[in-house]
């Protein structure tokens, strides 16, 4: 039997991890640690944060991250998802044949726009345990000091993806877009509109914007341009509010 425990641990730093997050890595019999050939860091990443709050050695074991491919978007995210379990199940057996604690570490929080829990529901004969974490969006909110919702206003949480293709949802005075590898706001018409952008947030490189959309959108795609180039890799959230008239 496995028992997967799906650790939140914010943005990369690791002052992040709550204090069940840290007992939760220190009572595992094995780490798992994803390794993406095109983002060798982020595997190294995850093992300073392992390196930082770990006060009993742990094994930690690396798998080869598969990638995603195929025209049609939902079928190639659950052909994803299924090499991802095939994965996991392979390094698993391979580590722990007679079972075990198995943790895993998930950028922000297993339950918001991550598909780990999706992942996980593939396994056999395993059990489930999240371990929330601070969130992309409390850690720009807190970047740039402001409240999440304006008074009395709603939020709707979204993907870049979705932004492009629909536009600025109904009824919604202030968006959190997440997952844009494409700048999805470019799109939008910037009158009225502000936006608070992060990048790498709580982390030595973090990068933040803010302004009137037209003009703080060009300086942001120029940003995670450069950012991109430099990293090779980027993780970055922003906040679109409406002007309230």
């Amino acid at each position: 039997m496995i028992a997967l425990q799906l650790i939140g641990i914010g943005t990369g730093n690791p002052a992040h991890l709550t204090g069940e997050a840290i007992a939760a890595l220190n009572g595992a019999d094995l780490i798992l640690v994803p390794r993406k050939e095109n983002a060798p860091d982020l595997a190294d990443l995850r093992r300073s944060i392992c390196a930082a709050v770990l006060t009993r050695a742990v094994p930690i074991a690396a798998f080869d991250m598969p990638v995603r491919a195929g025209e049609d978007y939902l079928q190639a995210v659950h052909d994803w998802h299924d090499a991802i379990a095939a994965a996991w199940t392979a390094t698993i057996r391979a580590q722990l044949p007679g079972g075990g604690t198995v943790a895993l570490l998930v950028w922000g929080d297993p339950s918001l726009y991550d598909s780990t829990l999706r992942i996980a529901a593939r396994l056999a004969d395993a059990s489930v345990r999240v371990v929330p974490g601070v969130t992309s969006i409390q850690a720009l909110t807190a970047a740039h000091a402001i409240p999440l919702n304006p008074l009395a206003g709603a939020v709707t949480v979204t993907t870049g993806r979705l932004l492009r293709s629909h536009g600025w949802p109904g009824g919604a005075d202030t968006l959190v877009i997440m997952l844009d590898g494409g700048c999805a706001f470019q799109d939008l018409d910037p009158a009225g509109i502000r936006i608070w952008w992060g990048a790498y947030l709580g982390m030595p490189q973090q990068a933040l914007d803010q302004g009137p959309l037209a003009e703080a959108g060009p300086r942001i795609m120029a940003a995670r341009a450069a950012l991109r180039g430099r990293h090779g890799w980027i993780m970055d959230v922003y906040l679109l509010r409406k002007e309230i008239r």
